[in-house]
């Protein structure tokens, strides 16, 4: 599991993670054709759930939808359909009956495994019903960015490969420990404990690393060794980011991934001691998966995968995001994403963390990001969530 307080959540909130598909189906199919772009009128009925609505529209009433390439959410679905696929039939799929239970979406994953990428847009037209999701606060919703970060490290300490990545403790407890905190943890309470996962060069990225939840260590001999999430030590999170803008460094407006570590950067005598304000703790383990494993269970793609609330939204749904760029001209975000992941600063009936993959342009996405919006929950027509 990728579990993460989510890049910018976390960050910006310091300023405020194999299974075989379902086989296609074995009658021949016709082309799945899209509907007709023109809206019809969405349900005057909205479905009442704690904290949210939600209201039955048209794909035509999709800001966007005609523009986005669906096919790359498709990739995305089959994985989470595989997950689904695994489940008891009568299994819920999301809180309160949302997403109604794993047997009711059966029909659309054999549908997806079959669909062919051009005719993707056609497959969730026929395949789902769109609801737009309304909080009862009525209040625009929130997305931030995460990614996966790249870092030098070993499997051996020596020379300059002296800060440990610690995988996860034999008596790890599932709920959460609690096991030493950062500080004791630095200080080295789990030394000579042959813990060390690897060795990297540098605290602030190994620190960075586990905002994130999971990463790349580039080896000495040009390999890459793939880390996730394996476990925490079961303190509470602090952000830094809001402990800088209360000693006046920053403007809440300014902070970012990338202001924070530019000032830790520039103050490394005090950036241990700013480390060690948030006493919570993250153990790795190696990933042969080729990509970071999501809280659903799947490997996550990037500008695809979701992290979302399971409190309101279900795990493995299609969501229709309507945001903004991160940056200046804030330009329209509007496409498919597939709910895969979790954070715990990812609280809210629409709350949202996009996860961009690795690389400079992931980082500098996932670090800028924090723009409000709005999500479309994507629900197969075989679910009928009930009134809450």
């Amino acid at each position: 599991m990728l579990r993460r307080l989510a890049a910018a959540a976390a960050l910006i909130a310091m300023a405020a993670c194999a299974e075989k598909a379902p086989p296609p189906s074995q009658a021949a199919t016709p082309p799945i054709a899209p509907s007709p772009a023109s809206p019809t009128a969405p349900s005057p009925s909205p479905l009442v759930f704690p904290g949210f609505s939600l209201t039955a529209v048209s794909f035509g009433n999709l800001p966007g939808w005609q523009a986005d390439t669906q096919s790359d959410a498709l990739v995305a679905l089959r994985r989470s359909c595989a997950k689904l696929a695994a489940q008891p039939a009568d299994r819920p799929v999301g809180a309160n009956g949302v997403g109604g239970n794993a047997g009711q979406w059966r029909a659309a994953c054999a549908a997806a495994q079959a669909a062919k990428d051009d005719e993707a847009r056609g497959y969730f037209e026929q395949q789902f019903r769109a609801y737009r999701v309304q909080p009862a606060d009525g209040k625009d919703g929130l997305f931030t960015g995460y990614y996966e970060p790249s870092l030098r490290g070993s499997k051996t300490r020596g020379g300059r490969y002296t800060v440990p990545i610690y995988r996860r403790p034999p008596d790890w407890d599932p709920k959460g420990g609690p096991y030493p905190d950062r500080a004791a943890i630095d200080a080295g309470a789990l030394a000579g404990k042959k813990l060390e996962l690897a060795w990297a060069e540098d605290a602030i990225d190994v620190f960075f690393l586990q905002v994130q939840g999971s990463g790349r260590i580039e080896l000495p001999d040009g390999q890459m060794m793939q880390v996730g999430y394996a476990g925490d030590n079961g303190r509470k999170y602090v952000a830094i980011g809001k402990i800088l803008i209360e000693r006046g460094v920053y403007k809440p407006e300014e902070v970012s991934l990338q202001s924070i570590r530019d000032w830790m950067r520039a103050n490394p005598k005090q950036a241990p001691a700013l480390m060690r304000e948030n006493p919570r703790y993250i153990f790795f383990r190696v990933l042969e998966t080729g990509g970071p494993i999501g809280a659903g269970g799947v490997a996550l793609s990037p500008g695809r995968s979701l992290a979302i609330d399971p409190a309101f939204m279900p795990m493995g749904a299609p969501l229709w995001l309507d945001t903004t760029w991160p940056g200046p001209e804030a330009k329209p975000l509007r496409r498919l994403v597939v709910a895969q992941d979790t954070g715990s600063a990812i609280k809210g009936p629409v709350r949202g963390d996009v996860f961009w993959g690795p690389g400079a342009e992931a980082e500098r996405h996932a670090g800028q990001m924090r723009q409000p919006g709005t999500y479309f929950l994507f629900l197969p027509k075989t679910v009928h969530p009930p009134d809450a």
